[in-house]
């Protein structure tokens, strides 16, 4: 069985940074990949990151980019989430997901598939104005 554990959220001022961590287990890296996701109240969820190694790419949200790097420690089973100038509307629950399908586009757009891919349960990141 796959489970993921996020770890690593917490309330930070605006323009600050946190660094979210997925533990995986029960998966292998090379072949699938691994996305963060956000949900806020009154919101969508939203992909928000993604890494395939067996791709060799990775992805960020528009609303992210240049502000967020996502990384992966394949020794440790671990995939990161690296958070600076973080804003208000950062605020939200983080998820992250595996999926043994490797597309990283279709992972942040329709999260992970039913037969192949797994949700962690989620850390809290709120940010202060």
């Amino acid at each position: 069985e796959v489970q993921l554990v996020e770890s690593g959220g917490g309330l930070v001022q605006a323009g600050g940074s946190l660094r979210l961590s997925c533990v995986v287990s029960g998966f292998t890296f090379d072949d699938g990949a691994i996305g963060w996701f956000r949900q806020a109240p009154g919101k969508e969820r939203e992909g928000v990151s993604c890494i395939s190694s067996s791709e060799g790419s990775t992805y960020y949200a528009d609303s992210v980019k240049g502000r967020f790097t996502i990384s992966s420690d394949n020794a440790k089973n671990t995939v990161y989430l690296q958070m600076n100038s973080l804003k208000p509307e950062d605020t939200a629950v983080y998820y992250c997901a595996a999926d043994r399908l490797p597309n990283c586009w279709a992972l942040v757009v329709a999260g992970p598939s039913p037969d192949f891919g797994s949700w962690g349960q989620g850390t809290q990141v709120t940010v202060s104005s």
